[in-house]
């Protein structure tokens, strides 16, 4: 697949990543909690579940970092925060039917391996008495700090049935990992991974990122050509969205050292050619698999879900959100706990679940999520499909949004059955996306990341 890259470079503008739609920034607190739990409550018992569990700790600040994260050295707070996660579950259990089946299970952070193997055999054996039916081929997951992982945390992972890890790399580069306040050296990754790899872990990611202090062309070819060499089953190779108005920590990288649009154009460039050269296949935005890989294959049957934890073959079911800042997803709702500890706390000492803001998705949201996610996922929408079960004429329907995606035109391919996103407009799938988002303004009130 050969990209022009010089063609979409002047399409570069602020954009939803679309992990939902409505994105985030529609939450609100006009939905109420009785409202959540009433769909919690009425969910379809045959859908299966997603489980995300929040552990937001750190010992310290990664700079370029925009999860939502809570620094600390005191162990008192971990342990605490392991019996909320208790109580959470508690109140959880008797809002939703739990014996229904978990297809995926995934620990966020923050830095889950920050716990002690004694606190992670805690915390799962305190979901799984609570959630019984796991499926044979559930997919359970962690996001692991290479710094932080030791032989008997993965025992106790592996143990418990996880299957896939994802490790955060972000560059290798030393003067880079200076500049982001994030030193972690290429053998301390690769001893991560063969101690995954040792224990059967089937399933291994990496994330690395472009865009960071310093990085280069060149300083960005090492890095990838170290990457290589650990042969890790999929690559997450993210943009680095610089929003200091909502991350503090990002105040503390210098702007004037991060690289200009052309450089990191190039570094995409070359970041592109240099995988699909070496057997990986884009999937997705950002996302990069062998072949053989089930995201791969799921891509080429249409049937690839986008969720909060990125992508997946998991489609279908309802994701249920534990923890600080978690986020829930229902057929017609999305969910968010409190960002606060204290509240969360409170909340729950109340006998009440953490939740905090949400929204309640009408018709026109629930059509124009499924075009938008399946645009996200596969680069392509079948228009019959959609006309058949939402009872619409797409075209008439949708005038507007194929008015807007005119000025894509050569990034697409629109006809009377189907839009096909050409394989340059794979990388300006948020600009394509966008076009569908009733919710876009271009008032400035609203402030995202840039598409490119």
């Amino acid at each position: 697949m050969k990209i022009d890259f010089d063609a979409y470079a002047k399409y570069s503008k602020p954009g939803p990543r679309y992990t939902s739609y409505p994105t985030a920034l529609e939450f609100s607190e006009n939905f109420s909690y009785d409202e959540y739990i009433n769909e919690l409550k009425n969910q379809d018992k045959q859908r299966p579940l997603s489980l995300y569990f929040h552990l937001p700790f750190c010992r310290s600040a990664c700079y370029f970092c925009g999860c939502n994260v809570i620094y600390t050295s005191k162990q008192e707070k971990l342990d605490r925060y392991i019996d909320y996660l208790e109580k959470e579950l508690e109140i959880l259990s008797k809002i939703l039917d739990t014996n229904r089946v978990v297809t995926q299970l995934h620990f966020g952070g923050g830095t889950p391996t920050f716990y002690s193997d004694a606190q992670l055999d805690k915390i799962i054996k305190n979901i799984k008495s609570h959630f019984k039916n796991f499926s044979n081929d559930a997919e359970i997951s962690c996001e692991i700090d290479p710094r932080f992982l030791t032989d008997k945390q993965l025992d106790i992972l592996v143990g418990h049935g996880f299957n896939r890890v994802s490790f955060g790399v972000q560059d290798f580069n030393e003067k880079v990992q200076k500049a982001i306040h994030r030193i972690q050296p290429f053998e301390i990754t690769k001893n991560a991974v063969d101690m995954a790899r040792n224990r059967g872990i089937y399933s291994i990611n990496m994330d690395l990122i472009y865009g960071l202090p310093f990085q280069t062309v060149e300083s960005f070819k090492e890095t990838l050509k170290q990457a290589l060499t650990l042969d890790v089953d999929r690559f997450a190779i993210f943009n680095y969205a610089h929003v200091p108005w909502i991350k503090k920590s990002m105040r503390k990288i210098d702007e004037d050292t991060l690289p200009e649009p052309k450089f990191k154009l190039e570094i995409l460039k070359y970041t592109h050619d240099y995988l699909t050269s070496n057997g990986y296949k884009m999937i997705g935005m950002d996302h990069y698999a062998k072949p053989e890989d089930e995201l791969f294959k799921a891509l080429e049957d249409g049937s690839l879900h986008r969720n909060f934890q990125g992508y997946t073959t998991k489609g279908g079911a309802d994701l249920i959100g534990v923890g600080i800042t978690s986020i829930g997803e229902g057929v017609s709702h999305y969910a968010q706990n409190y960002k606060d500890m204290d509240r969360y706390e409170k909340a729950i000492d109340s006998g009440i679940l953490p939740y905090f803001k949400g929204i309640k998705l009408n018709d026109e949201d629930i059509l124009r999520k499924e075009v938008i996610m399946s645009l996200m996922s596969n680069f392509y929408l079948n228009i019959e499909k959609i006309e058949s079960k939402f009872g619409i004429n797409f075209k008439e329907h949708f005038h507007d949004s194929l008015e807007k995606l005119k000025d894509l035109s050569e990034f697409l391919e629109v006809g009377d059955k189907e839009i096909k996103v050409t394989p340059t407009g794979t990388l300006l799938i948020r600009n394509i996306a966008m076009c569908f988002d009733e919710y876009m303004v271009n008032d400035g009130s609203k402030r995202f990341s840039k598409t490119v």
